[in-house]
């Protein structure tokens, strides 16, 4: 295995988790233990304007930010063991239409979200007092629709995924912002980009796409896309909407839209190992979103069907039982979960 020092890395456990989905309130969050969800949050006093679309905490936990489909199309909140705090104000130059993902940089001073048309990426910086100014757009913009955006892990690329040729790009990163783009992957993906997830040590990138194989991941430098890995053995059986590394890079999952709704693999320098046996309990509906908590001791999926939650134990054996569903559900088809260690 590569990430042998992501691995000896303490990782504080998740205390809370956050769905975003359709319907108002369009944000819920939840305490997480060991024991799984404990009693949902009280909602936001302001609510996002549309339906979410994607969620993410700050790295120190003190944030979770909510993109979304009306304006200001991108909503952000202190957080704390308490819940939701008043919501920041919103940014000075908002993004200009529908956002579907939303990432902060490692040292939690920039965020990112993704959107539905030019210049597809708006960045801005971050701090405790909440948005700064806009970056400036990169140089080479994405070729349409972001849905997908990620970081690496120190900071010094940002990747995105979209729904025209290359799918994939990806970008130099500095305090400055949005750097050079890198060459794009000599293979690329062959269909809509819809997720990208770096794994933990930078060496690997992984995108899941609308297109058979649905995933497909490469190596990573400081020079950007190396080689394709060869693609699994056993394949997803349907779109690929998210994917995501665990956080000691031993395993990739991918999330998608038929039965049983979620795959997930052995990762290792070699590329893709043996598929993980099915969870016994499936989720119900389609997937769209996936993420490991903090320590990799839990998998959550975001899913169209009632609970619109579902959440596993998880192990170097893979997928163990399935977490009892919240006492309170998501009041819509969830579209992106993330993980804090503060609540």
């Amino acid at each position: 295995m590569f990430s042998a020092n992501a691995a000896q890395f303490y990782r504080a456990p998740s205390r809370a988790i956050a769905i975003a989905h359709e319907t108002s309130p369009y944000i819920t969050a939840y305490p997480w233990s060991a024991a799984g969800f404990g009693a949902k949050y009280t909602n936001p006093s302001t609510l996002p304007a549309g339906n979410g679309h994607g969620v993410a905490f700050s790295p120190d936990g003190s944030a979770i930010a909510v993109a979304h489909d009306s304006s200001p199309r991108i909503t952000a909140y202190p957080w704390s063991s308490s819940g939701f705090g008043t919501k920041y104000a919103d940014p000075a130059a908002i993004p200009p239409n529908d956002c579907f993902c939303v990432a902060f940089s490692p040292t939690g001073s920039a965020i990112a979200v993704g959107h539905q048309t030019s210049p597809y990426i708006t960045a801005y910086a971050w701090s405790t007092a909440g948005f700064g100014a806009k970056y400036t757009n990169p140089a080479t913009l994405p070729t349409g629709l972001v849905s997908g955006v990620t970081f690496n892990s120190d900071g010094s690329a940002i990747a995105i995924s979209n729904d025209t040729s290359p799918y994939v790009a990806a970008y130099l990163w500095s305090g400055s912002g949005f750097g050079t783009k890198y060459a794009d992957p000599v293979t690329l993906p062959p269909g809509t980009g819809n997720g990208v997830s770096f794994s933990s040590d930078r060496s690997a990138i992984a995108v899941a796409h609308g297109v058979s194989p649905y995933i497909t991941a490469y190596a990573w430098t400081g020079a950007g896309f190396g080689t394709k890995y060869a693609d699994p053995a056993t394949l997803p059986t349907g779109t690929g909407t998210e994917v995501s590394f665990s956080p000691d890079g031993y395993a990739v999952a991918v999330s998608f839209g038929s039965s049983p709704y979620i795959s997930v693999y052995p990762w290792s320098s070699s590329g893709f190992g043996t598929k993980y046996a099915n969870p016994a309990t499936l989720p119900i509906g389609t997937a769209l979103g996936v993420s490991f908590n903090s320590d990799g001791s839990a998998i959550a999926l975001a899913h169209g069907g009632s609970p619109h939650i579902t959440t596993y134990r998880w192990s170097n054996s893979g997928f163990g039982a399935k977490y009892s569903d919240p006492a309170t559900s998501p009041t819509g088809t969830g579209r992106s979960v993330a993980w804090s260690t503060v609540g």
